[in-house]
């Protein structure tokens, strides 16, 4: 399957929408004009990535989500790096615990607590908080690329 990166299309601002919830990642700052797209060779979306802002200091990798029927083809590899190759440092990322020997692949490297921005710490303690509710192994995972 031939894939290829490019900005979203102000069009295709409902179907990030849309398969961000059906991943079930965080949908808050979907702003479609930060998104890049994977699309197939018909220019179908298949997937989807962005670099978030928060505040002036702080970047996030985000929205890094693929249908389930392109999963396992390479495709959130082609978005992560196309996100990374120009992308400032340091960049930081949230995810599934599981996860981060994906990330760890790009350089990433989990952080505690204490080293991570004050979104991160809010984010990380309502997350332990949703876990701990929840009764989930998983808990969110903070990285950073330096």
């Amino acid at each position: 399957m031939l894939v290829s990166i490019r900005g979203a299309r102000e069009t295709e601002a409902a179907q990030i929408r849309d398969l961000i919830h059906l991943v079930g990642i965080n949908p808050m700052g979907l702003d479609w004009k930060r998104f890049i797209v994977a699309v197939n060779e018909h220019d179908e979306m298949i997937g989807c990535g962005q670099l978030k802002p928060h505040g002036q200091e702080i970047l996030e990798l985000a929205s890094l989500a693929v249908y389930p029927e392109h999963q396992g083809k390479g495709v959130a590899r082609a978005i992560t790096e196309y996100l990374l190759k120009d992308s400032p440092r340091p960049l930081y990322l949230m995810c599934e615990s599981s996860l981060g020997p994906l990330y760890e692949k790009f350089g990433f490297q989990g952080i505690s607590y204490d080293e991570m921005p004050r979104y991160f710490q809010r984010m990380s303690k309502l997350a332990g908080l949703v876990t701990t509710l929840a009764q989930r192994e998983e808990r969110l995972l903070i990285m950073k690329l330096k």
